[in-house]
Order: structure tokens, then sequence, then C-alpha cells
């Protein structure tokens, strides 16, 4: 083994944010900008070296030859083995799986998760620690604060490994295991599922449509689905990871799941329709012509937990982001158990899975998870999903609306204003942090705001503080607005406008969502002046 130390000089901006390092492809590739950043993650987790490391990506360009260097860095940096997917492919929620399975030291996983790919799209790239969650705040300040004082990177000088055929290999000391990127995960979901009750649904003449999108989750979906649940071959589409996602964006939503929702809303529709994005831990559910929000999503699951082998007699609570709508919250009171509410991002939930105190999970941002592994997860929600239908023999829309005729539904909506100007966006959401406050005590569409304020979290398990997380209205009949600018977005900025309403009559149940919230819609809009500030009028994508 030849070991070469090479000389750097720091990059600006390479603190992680709360889904790791994401950036436009040019950015990765100038110069030593991903060595850096690898390095960095090498110097601050000592307990890699001599240590085992799982690597893998959801297949978007430039993700092989990001694979090929890490390789390469690992063994200089004295990593004993690495376990690699076979031609770099793993999606999230698997590399959280073997994490946890082969309890490795860490993970890499190289993925911009919905953002767009290709030449010109976005590249990412995010540490996950030994429990195989997302690396807590401690860890990326650590490795942000080495990023900008870094001076070399250690690298093997020899020629790129073969990753494409499962096998084992060397590289000097270190030993690379490409596996089976599929196995581990779908040994996991048969622990956890009944799939002879999922066959026997689709024996019975069921039909689903799963869009795999062309990223990450194709070749998962169709072993699982088609191969070993028995659904008809077809059933996955999309199933070919590509480096652009053949010109798509990955992200499964109402906007850029076109394909699917045209299918779902026709009259050839199938019993179920389901998506998942770039890195597979996102998913969206739907039924014909029915689009079941991610917060309903949540809490159905949670209502129908014990229909799952898995989970059967062990929920001990539940927690959502704060954005995320309180339908589950209702779910978790009627079953008694405890129901947390944290700031977005995955990690937040990684010390609750830990410690017991919940066992499912969710984001409005479509992932869903829970204890099984430490990262949302598309797929198995796609499971849970075909597990309550196949045990409860009723459609997506009856269960839906079962639930919300037991529990109230919780009207939700979030309009996604994407690629602001920056200092526009920054400008905008500063001014309104400075007023917020101010509004509480006064009277927005018939209803008094009994709170007003910057979303604050102390984690029950370690104390830490965060703060920063949202604006919040919430108003005296528990309707909320609630503001975000998002920092997963590698262009510009996007500001998110979240909108709640509970509604417990029945007979109220089925108006049109954008119509039962348009009072506070109006409201949202003209407190953060948006069209006079930003000249838009209308979102970028509305879920």
């Amino acid at each position: 083994m030849s070991v070469s130390t090479v000389s750097t000089q720091p990059f600006e901006g390479q603190r992680p944010g709360t889904s790791g390092l994401r950036k436009k492809v040019d950015v990765f590739r100038k110069g030593n900008y991903l060595p850096n950043f690898v390095q960095s993650v090498f110097d601050t987790r000592p307990d890699l070296k001599g240590g085992t490391l799982v690597l893998g990506g959801d297949g978007r360009f430039y993700n092989r030859h990001a694979v090929q260097t890490i390789l390469k860095m690992a063994a200089a940096n004295g990593i004993h083995r690495v376990l690699v997917g076979q031609g770099g492919l793993l999606s999230t929620p698997a590399v959280s799986a073997i994490i946890r399975k082969h309890r490795a030291e860490g993970g890499l996983v190289l993925s911009a998760s919905h953002n767009p790919g290709g030449p010109s799209g976005d590249f990412g790239i995010k540490f996950n620690v030994p429990n195989g969650g997302p690396a807590p705040e401690s860890v990326t300040e650590a490795i942000y604060r080495r990023t900008q004082g870094i001076d070399r990177f250690f690298i093997d000088d020899a020629a790129d490994l073969p990753i494409n055929e499962t096998g084992d290999y060397t590289l000097g000391a270190m030993q690379i295991t490409v596996i089976d990127p599929v196995a581990d995960y779908a040994e996991l979901m048969e622990q956890l599922f009944d799939f002879d009750a999922i066959r026997d649904l689709f024996t019975s003449g069921f039909r689903m449509r799963f869009d795999a999108m062309h990223a990450i989750t194709g070749p998962y979906a169709r072993e699982i689905l088609e191969h070993r649940l028995g659904a008809t071959a077809g059933t996955v589409i999309n199933g070919q990871p590509l480096e652009d996602f053949g010109g798509g964006h990955p992200d499964p939503n109402l906007t850029y799941a076109e394909a699917l929702v045209e299918e779902m809303y026709s009259d050839q529709a199938p019993d179920l329709g389901a998506a998942s994005d770039g890195d597979g831990d996102r998913n969206m559910i739907l039924g014909p012509r029915f689009f079941v929000t991610p917060s309903d999503s949540l809490a159905v699951m949670a209502a129908n937990a014990e229909l799952a082998p898995g989970y059967a007699g062990r929920m001990t609570g539940v927690a959502r982001s704060m954005p995320t709508s309180q339908a589950v919250d209702r779910v978790a009171e009627k079953l008694g158990i405890a129901c947390y509410e944290t700031p977005t991002g995955w990690k937040f939930f990684g010390n609750l899975l830990d410690a017991g105190r919940i066992t499912l999970c969710g984001e409005e941002s479509f992932g869903t998870g829970s204890d099984h592994v430490r990262e949302k997860d598309g797929l198995w929600a796609v499971l849970f999903w075909l597990t309550i239908v196949a045990e409860r023999r009723k459609s997506v829309t009856d269960i839906v609306r079962e639930h919300w005729r037991a529990y109230g539904r919780n009207f939700y909506t979030r309009h996604d204003y994407e690629a602001l100007d920056a200092n526009q966006a920054k400008s905008l959401y500063t001014e309104l942090a400075e007023k917020v406050p101010s509004l509480r005590g006064e009277t927005l569409a018939g209803r008094k705001v009994v709170v007003a304020d910057d979303f604050r979290y102390t984690d029950p398990i370690d104390g830490s503080q965060t703060s920063g997380q949202g604006l919040r209205l919430i108003l005296e009949d528990g309707s909320r607005i609630v503001f975000r600018l998002s920092g997963t977005g590698t262009e510009g900025a996007t500001l998110r406008i979240y909108v709640e309403r509970f509604e417990a009559d029945a007979g109220k149940h089925e108006q049109e969502t954008q119509k039962a919230l348009a009072d506070l819609i109006d409201v949202a809009t003209a407190i953060c002046q948006l069209k006079a500030r930003t000249g838009r009028d209308m979102p970028t994508v509305i879920t």
C-alpha cells in the first residue's frame, strides 16, 4: 500500500445541515472539496480507526467517484473494514439497518435525498453514527470545525476497486466487502411484517403501483414487492436507478410524482399507489383518487400498529416534528401513550428511539419510521400500509375516512415557495421573526392567537436545547400557522408555510383541503407580505 499525504486548504461552507452536506455537483468536484470533508469525518471519529464503516449512496451522478475516493481514504486512515453496496448503491434506511446489524462504527451516506441529480444537479454526504442514525449536532459541529482548519488528507494511491460484483477484497490492510444492497434490509422487513398475509392480498387480485422515480428504491421494491411478495411484474415503475433520475425530480409528492398521480386519479387506478425519493427514506401513499397526507399516514399507522407483528404489544410512544399535523397526537392520547414534538430533522428522534420512549415517528415532509432503524424509511412505510390493508381488507380511502370518524380530521397543508432569492428570503424571515411575538392576543381569521413564538426544544433524554426551529402561531381553537426556511436545498432559499385546522364534525370531513383552510392561508400569506416581498403569489408545491 502506498499512502500519500496531500496538502490542502479549507473551503468555506462545509457545515452539515439537518441532512448532511449538500451542494451542487460542481462544488464537490472543485479541488479537494470532497476529500477535505471525508478527512474531517475521519479526524473527528477516532473509533473508526480499526473499526467498520458502511458506505453507499443513491446512485446519483458523482456517486461512483465518491465511493472510490472514500475507499482509498478509508484504507489510508486505518479503517479495518468497509461494507459497501454493490455498484456503490445503498438506500439511506438500508445503511442504517446495516450499521446496526453489523455493529459498525458508522456509515457515510452519499445522497442529496429528494434533490435533482445529474452533472448540473446536487450531491450530498452525511455521516451516520453507531446507532445507525444521522450524526447529532455535537458530531456535525466537530466535523465542521475540523473542515475549517484542515491542512492535509490521507489517501491510498491504488487503482479503483471492482465494486460491481459482490465479494471480498483487500486494500492494504483494509478489508472490503461488496454486499448485496437489498439482502439485509429485506431480511429485516420480513421480521417486522407478515409477508404471508401480504402475499395473500396480492393473490386475491389486489393491485398496486410503486414509482421508484429512477432512484435507489427500484431494486429494493422489485425484490420485495414483485419477487418475495408476488406483486405482478410491472408493479414497480421507473425501477432502474439513474445518475440523473431520468431527468426527473425524485421527490414523492403530488407535483413531482406526476405520472403516478395521473394513474391514481384515472379510471384504471390500482388499489394503492406509492412512491419513494432519491435515497429511499421518503414515501407517498395514494388510494384511487385519494391522497393520504404524510401526517394522516403516521396517525393511521399508529392507530393500526397492533396489526403488524413487529409492533404488536410494544407501542411505547410516538413523536412528530413540530410542523407535522397533530393528527397522531389524538391517536397517542386514545392509546394512552406518550407523544413528543421535536424540531425538524430525523436526528432529533434518535435519543427518544434509543431510550425506548417512542416506537413510531414521522415528519410531514413524507418521512415516517420506527425503532427498526434510525432513519425514516420509504419502503417500510409502504409495507406497513400493505399490512393494514391485508389485515383489514378495506380500501386505503375507507381506512383513512374511518380514522377521521374515530379521531376527527386535521385539515393540513404545506405551501413551498422554492428557489427564492436567498437575501430576500432571509430578510423576510428575519422581519417575520421580529413580528410574530407581537401577534399574541391578536385576532386572526376570527380566532385569538394564544401562542406566538419561535419553537425551542429541550431534549428529554440529554437536556440539550435547540432553538430557532420555526415561527408558530397557535390559535384558540388549536389551529396553527407555521413558517420555516428550509435548509435542504442548494439553490436560493425555500420558505415553507404550514396551515392546520381540526374538524370534529364528520359531516364536514369531505371538504377540499385548500378551501377548508382558505381563511388561514390568506392570513399566513398576508402576515409575511409574501407577494410584496418576493413577487410570488403562488407556491411552487402544495402538499
